[in-house]
Parts: C-alpha cells; sequence; structure tokens
C-alpha cells in the first residue's frame, strides 16, 4: 500500500468516526494501522487477547483493547512525508500554573521528608490554542521529529483522540523472554552525550531499577541488569538501564504488567503511597498520560540471522508473537481547537520546585514544537 492510500483510509476512517491507531516502532521504516471495524468499546483484563491496548494511569481502570479479530491491519513504508497544515501555538507562561506546580512539588518534598514516601512523580496539564487541529499532520510531524521514539495517534469515538512521541519502553514480550526499560533522569541535550549526573537524577535512576527489579521476582528468573548509559529523546537526555529476564513456568504478562505499573519513573515510590498523593493532590485527571500502550500478541514473521550455517534455512521465515507495550509519555490530547499537552518530573527529597518548574517547561516545549 502506498503511503497516500495509506493515510486516505486513516482519514477516510476518521471522518466515520470509528476507532483506529496509527503508530511506527523505534528506529523503523514502517507505519502500522489497526482500523477498527465498528465503534464498540472493548476492554482486556487477562491481556491474552490479540490487539493494540491503550491503558490509564490509574491501574484501577479498565484498558482499552482494539482487537485484532474486529480490525483491518495495513501498513506502508515511511516515506519522506509532505508536512501540510500550519499550527500557530502560542506559549505564554501561566503564573497561577507556575505557582499551583511550585507549591505542588514543595507538598511533595514535604512528605517525603515526613516519611510518606521516597519518591513522587507530579506533572500538570497544558492547553494550547490551535488555529486548526489536522492530527494526521501532526503525526506526521512527529514521525519527522522523533525517529528513536514510539510515535502514535489513537483514535475512539467513544473516548477521544490522543498523540505521542514516547522514548520509553513499559515492556517486550516473545515467548517467555521479556526486557524492561527503567528511564528517569532528565536535562537538556547541549550537543554531546558525555554529561555529569547530579545526585538527585543517579538516585532517581536507582529507585526506579530497583523497584522493578524486586517487583518482578515472584513472576521472573534469569533477570539481567545493563550498565546504566546516557540516552537522547528529542532535545533532553535520560538516564536508562534494561532489565531483561525470563518467565516463571506458571507466570504470565498479566502479572508483570500488574506488578510493574505504574512505576516509579511515573508515578512514585512505594507506588500505592505515590499514587494517592497524585491522585488527591494534581489538579487533574490523567487519564492516559502515564498509562501505557502498543502490540499485545501479535504475530510478526521474522527470517533467521544471515550468519546462519545452514544456508537452506534462510529461505524460511517464521512467526512469533511478541507484545511491545510503551509508557505514554511526551503525549498530547486533541479537543476541537485545543491541544491537552501533558509533562511531569520525578520529585525526590533533594528536589528544587523552580527547576522542578523549569524542568517541566523544556518537556513542553518538545512537545509543543510540533504545533
Amino acid at each position: 500500500m502506498t503511503s497516500e492510500d495509506f493515510f486516505n483510509r486513516i482519514q477516510s476512517h476518521h471522518l466515520q468516526k470509528r476507532p483506529f491507531v496509527i503508530y511506527r516502532k523505534p528506529n523503523k521504516q514502517e507505519l502500522y494501522a489497526l482500523l477498527q471495524k465498528s465503534d464498540s468499546l472493548f476492554f482486556t483484563s487477562e491481556f491474552t487477547e490479540q490487539g493494540f491496548v491503550f491503558s490509564p494511569f490509574d491501574d484501577k481502570e479498565k484498558t482499552i483493547l482494539m482487537p485484532l479479530e474486529s480490525s483491518e491491519s495495513i501498513s506502508t513504508p515511511v516515506v519522506n512525508l509532505e508536512l501540510v497544515g500550519s499550527n500557530s501555538a502560542k506559549d505564554i507562561v501561566d503564573e497561577q500554573a507556575k505557582n499551583y506546580h511550585i507549591n505542588l512539588v514543595n507538598n511533595g518534598v514535604e512528605a517525603i521528608k515526613n516519611k510518606q514516601f521516597k519518591k513522587v512523580v507530579l506533572s500538570r496539564k497544558e492547553t494550547v490554542n490551535l488555529s486548526e487541529a489536522n492530527p494526521l499532520a501532526i503525526f506526521k510531524k512527529l514521525l519527522n521529529k522523533y525517529p528513536s521514539a514510539f510515535v502514535y495517534c489513537w483514535y475512539h469515538p467513544k473516548v477521544g483522540l490522543w498523540l505521542g512521541a514516547t522514548p520509553e519502553t513499559l515492556v517486550k514480550i516473545e515467548g517467555n523472554r521479556f526486557s524492561i526499560m527503567a528511564l528517569a533522569g532528565t536535562q537538556v541535550y547541549k550537543d554531546t552525550l558525555d554529561v555529569v549526573w547530579k545526585d538527585k537524577e543517579i538516585q532517581e535512576q536507582k529507585f526506579v531499577t530497583d523497584f522493578i527489579v524486586d517487583s518482578l521476582k515472584p513472576s521472573a528468573e534469569s533477570i539481567k541488569i545493563s550498565d546504566t548509559t546516557t540516552v537522547k529523546a528529542g532535545s533532553l537526555l535520560h538516564l536508562k538501564t534494561m532489565i531483561s529476564a525470563q518467565l516463571k513456568q506458571n507466570s504470565n504478562l498479566k502479572e508483570v504488567i500488574l506488578a510493574i505499573h505504574p512505576t516509579p519513573a511515573v508515578c512514585g515510590l512505594p507506588k500505592q503511597a505515590a499514587k494517592a498523593f497524585i491522585l488527591n493532590n494534581e489538579n487533574y485527571k490523567r487519564e492516559f498520560y502515564t498509562g501505557f500502550l502498543g502490540e499485545l500478541n501479535l504475530e510478526h514473521t521474522t527470517s533467521p540471522r544471515a550468519g546462519s550455517r545452514n544456508i537452506e534455512n534462510r529461505a524460511y521465515t517464521f512467526k512469533k508473537k511478541s507484545t511491545q507495550l510503551y509508557v505514554n509519555l511526551r503525549c498530547m490530547q486533541l479537543k476541537a481547537l485545543e491541544a491537552m499537552v501533558y509533562v511531569g518530573g520525578g520529585i525526590t527529597i533533594s528536589s528544587d520546585a523552580e527547576k522542578e518548574w523549569e524542568e517541566t517547561v523544556s518537556k513542553s516545549l518538545v512537545i509543543k514544537s510540533v504545533l
């Protein structure tokens, strides 16, 4: 299917107010889409179905499923995309929002000093007025700007329209092998990856890694932890550690998701105390921001490695079921001529409220650059 036909199909589906998701995986050159045939709302709780999932931050709420069996699957190579339409987004500092966030961070630090939790992730929502709202034009800009992110546009007439370019994997699983990314700490990229990280960011990263490893122990074995590296996401840098493991014989994907979501990278530690503070103190509902999304149990065709000794084997391909879920960061929700942009940061005992505000501004500029 040509790129033009692909986007025409998505456009037509959207005009008919039927659910769809369009996405590109990190560093890949293929666009995928699921076009749901009806406007029914499907959910999953067991994570055994095939399709695409979209899950909110609050793990007590339902995960939405776009089922493969009720959808048409289409794909096209990523080519040089024609960027149409231009939005003029006005960037004005909202003093009231700034004061609220600084006060929120100070309350978070105070709660940490009072031993309520060790870390909490506090966020805010910014509303940007648009001259026009063309989701596919914004999606194409995200594709061009963030080649190493998971870029998506998700729509359901009964839920809403979301777009994002997230740098963070929640979990990838093939067979009984899986990997999880621990991503934390932020600073602005200044033409080098060779940077110094402060104790606050290093501690924040360690909290996330330790939590994931401890949470996985009941359902996983052969746990391996990589070295921590600095990675670039757009115009920001983060600290990343990869954790790989094998599912124990009687364990499943649902157990892994329940154990790690929401991670300390988007919630805090201990999880329940930090989550309660977020729900009681952030002055808005996160909805799907800091939730997760991605392919669930989809089959992919793979070929044997080129170095295979048996030349005949190279002619064969085989199918593997895999799940690839991503944390919904660097995202926005479109409503009429408004874009709701979501940003946040990790708060520890050494956090400075003014700097935390500035970090959310840096993150908001990253996503607003496509508006």
